[in-house]
């Protein structure tokens, strides 16, 4: 009877759900439902972290030996941070980790902000600008929930039932985060976010993600790089887009590529 009575209170709460979250409650866009609590998310991303932590697929940079490199994405981290554009600064865990790997051109975030970068990104890119339009890329996944809303889309309200009725955990679902894809949208609108989030950090080109992009094409490898950044939309298309954005929003797009970013690159292993 227990059961039944909480099935019953949710398919009833069912319509409201899909009413309500057709946009996000900010009213910035990015809509698309979603059935996961903030909590949620958390959760998801701090099993993430400690799934990768403990796996032998990755082998990590510790904080302590890499200190330069820890210091410089901390810092730029919180320049972000503090742009006034995180929806969930405070609930979130923003925890960087670097992943050593030369030969993976990639970044990825979990939600509950958990962001992994590989040293193959950024020993691939020669401008911090560019690469701080890549973090802002990748904070905003986490910050506009994208992980979290895919999963919706792919599990449907079943997930929900499942664990409200004790029928499933969260857990359950957290393997499903490796691999996961963004929608079109998804990643234009994180593309988005990426120039607002700059726009206000001192001494940043805010469309330096479009610098990036400008890379992977001036290099031919448009093609074949990351899923993160260029399976969809174009990626010439988003070089314009980001660009359109920063003067749309009256940012600096003066590229300043300082050398604090190659010492950084420099003492990796």
């Amino acid at each position: 009877m227990k059961k039944s009575f909480k099935l019953l209170l949710l398919l009833l709460s069912l319509p409201i759900i899909f009413t309500t979250c057709k946009k996000d409650d900010d009213g910035e866009g990015g809509g698309g439902i979603n059935l996961f609590s903030i909590e949620d998310d958390k959760k998801m991303g701090a099993e993430m972290d400690t799934y990768i932590r403990d796996s032998t697929n990755y082998v990590l940079l510790d904080r302590e030996q890499y200190p330069l490199a820890y210091n410089y994405l901390e810092t730029l981290k919180n320049h972000i941070l503090n742009s006034g554009k995180i929806k969930y600064k405070d609930e979130f865990e923003w925890k960087i980790t670097i992943i050593k790997d030369d030969t993976t051109l990639n970044a990825f975030a979990t939600p509950g902000g958990y962001i992994f970068i590989y040293t193959g990104l950024m020993k691939y890119l020669t401008c911090g600008d560019h690469f701080a339009g890549v973090l802002g890329h990748e904070m905003a996944h986490s910050d506009r929930r994208h992980s979290t809303k895919q999963l919706t889309k792919q599990y449907g309200t079943g997930v929900l039932l499942s664990i409200l009725l004790g029928q499933g955990t969260i857990s359950q679902v957290t393997q499903s985060l490796i691999g996961l894809s963004f929608s079109r949208s998804d990643e234009s609108e994180a593309d988005e976010f990426s120039v607002k989030y700059l726009c206000s950090v001192p001494d940043v080109e805010a469309d330096g993600a479009a610098g990036f992009f400008a890379k992977l094409i001036e290099e031919g490898q448009s093609g074949g790089t990351p899923q993160f950044l260029s399976t969809h939309p174009n990626p010439e298309n988003r070089v314009e887009a980001i660009q359109a954005k920063a003067i749309d929003l009256g940012c600096n797009t003066t590229q300043v590529c300082s050398d604090e970013y190659l010492k950084v690159v420099n003492s990796l292993p």
